[in-house]
């Protein structure tokens, strides 16, 4: 544990910040059992390795593509995990994975979160199963063809944006421009001399990616994927032809989003009829099927294939075939010996879309284990905290209710006028109950004249409570500052800020927070900084 660093676990419900899928996954609750397999406790691992080795999904010559084409990934990578990845040679490896996109800078600091925790769920399982070997994967989204999604960061609460015209796989793309968007921070300069280095190599977004990643994790035996491979492709060849052919893969995740929505779940992804994209170096556009001619259309474009064409395009080129959202998880379990995948709400809510898309294919579904998250409180807004007698579960709550509370709490009269409440009810009651003997018509009007007087005391209520927030203004303002600074925007502090944010002022961030992280203490974590005591 950090010196400076105390760490506290609070259940995901004590958050509000979570739906209602996502707790009753990780609870083991609810009725989502037939929607994934072993669940993600370090014990169901070992028949995870079990189910792989019976059913031989991961065959030595697989083991021997993915191996080659890893190391033709990592050629240009200066000190490539050379070692770690010849261990996936061996049929007692296996590989703990974890995805994300190319997001500049690495976008937000969960992107962080999601690859330690794979790092060190794989140093657990190695000191459980001393046996076996795992290797933590990264699994960079090189054929996203979202380009807005991956352009921005925020540091210290200012935007930079990539701007570039290019389209197609983010991946593909030249890094011309990232070196510099403008930030004066040193550190963020440093971290552009890798867009910068791949521009001058004539590299792309996936190569500088890699070696953004691999300077960070290089020492926790991280390996870092790219799926827009041929040689990996090639091992996708079945599913690609069978998707081509039948378009069943939508048919069973309908089945189970129409099961997830009538047990009162949001589901996350739609499937299409054709789950693949026809992927060129600037282009990657949905394929659909024309039933009148049984040909094959590229959405937006002019590009057409006859079923014979298609099909013999596969077999040659199955490069230009990218999965989407739905079958990419397919394609990631086909091509490693994977035990687990580990990512958030939104990614765990669409992967228990897909167990029966998984059976469909006769492909092993993984473990789904979650990502660690993560509150950093610096030691400053701890301080503030204190003053205000703010606890952890307290700043989960909305600013209105917390501003609210603390003028009730600490105002130097009863702002909140219950006395005087009770004491014109109880005059009501008296009116009402001697009506009722004169004329009981009367009720209704006596009922109306005690909900205005209840009416003008709350008003006279708010008033006096509005002037207690004046006065206690300072202390309310602390709170502000508290919550504008871990909920900046009103989103989770990890899913706004960037590294570097916190990397600037202590070098060793990452390192200190990696070393809290349990990846299979299944809450959410909150760091405070150089704590004395809560």
């Amino acid at each position: 544990m950090p010196s400076n660093y105390s760490a506290h676990q609070l259940n995901f419900s004590q958050t509000n910040q979570f739906s209602q899928l996502f707790l009753d996954y990780v609870s083991q609750t609810g009725e989502l059992k037939e929607f994934y397999g072993n669940v993600p406790q370090i014990e169901n691992f070992e028949k995870q390795i079990d189910l792989k080795i019976q059913n031989n999904s991961f065959t030595d010559e697989k083991r021997e593509v993915l191996v080659k084409a890893l190391h033709n990934q990592y050629k240009t990578t200066e000190n490539p995990p050379t070692e770690t990845i010849n261990l996936l040679q061996k049929p007692t490896t296996f590989t703990v994975t974890t995805g994300h996109q190319l997001n500049i800078y690495t976008g937000t600091l969960y992107f962080h979160y999601k690859i330690q925790t794979v790092i060190n769920a794989c140093k657990v399982l190695k000191e459980k199963y001393p046996k076996y070997d795992f290797v933590p994967i990264y699994w960079m989204a090189t054929e996203d063809h979202d380009l807005e999604e991956i352009a921005s960061f925020n540091l210290f609460g200012q935007k930079y944006t990539w701007q570039t015209n290019q389209t197609g796989a983010v991946g593909r793309m030249n890094t011309k421009g990232l070196d510099n968007l403008g930030f004066k921070e040193e550190k963020a300069k440093e971290l552009g001399k890798f867009y910068k280095d791949a521009e001058d190599k004539g590299q792309n977004l996936t190569q500088a990616t890699r070696n953004i990643v691999h300077s960070f994790y290089q020492k926790d035996g991280l390996v870092i994927l790219d799926g827009d491979d041929t040689d990996l492709k090639r091992l996708f060849i079945p599913i690609i032809k069978n998707e081509l052919e039948t378009q069943k893969s939508h048919l069973k995740i309908e089945e189970s989003s129409k099961k997830l929505d009538k047990l009162g779940y949001k589901t996350q992804v739609t499937p299409r009829e054709i789950n693949l994209f026809y992927l060129e170096n600037d282009l990657r556009e949905r394929i659909i099927k024309n039933e009148t001619n049984d040909s094959f259309e590229i959405l937006n474009t002019d590009i057409t294939f006859s079923e014979i064409e298609m099909m013999d395009l596969v077999a040659s080129n199955p490069e230009k075939f990218s999965p989407n959202v739905a079958l990419r998880p397919v394609y990631q379990e086909v091509i490693l010996p994977n035990l687990s995948y580990t990512g958030g709400p939104g990614e765990l809510a669409y992967w228990l879309q897909l167990k029966s898309m998984f059976e469909y294919f006769d492909v092993d579904f993984p473990i789904l284990l979650p990502r660690n998250f993560v509150l950093f409180i610096p030691k400053v807004i701890h301080q503030k905290m204190s003053k205000t007698n703010l606890s952890l579960e307290d700043i989960f709550d909305s600013y209105d209710n917390l501003r609210i509370s603390f003028a009730e709490n600490n105002a130097e009269n009863d702002v909140l006028l219950e006395e005087e409440r009770k004491s014109i009810e109880q005059v009501f009651d008296k009116i009402e109950s001697k009506s009722i003997k004169t004329d009981i018509s009367l009720q209704k009007s006596i009922a109306a004249e005690k909900h205005k007087a209840l009416k003008r005391i709350e008003h006279i209520s708010k008033k006096l409570r509005k002037a207690e927030e004046r006065k206690l203004s300072d202390s309310i303002n602390q709170i502000k500052s508290v919550k504008e600074n871990l909920f900046p925007k009103g989103s989770l502090q990890e899913r706004y800020d960037n590294f570097l944010s916190f990397v600037i002022n202590d070098n060793n961030f990452l390192e200190k927070v990696q070393e809290t992280l349990n990846p299979f203490d299944l809450r959410f974590l909150v760091l405070v900084e150089d704590e004395k005591a809560i």
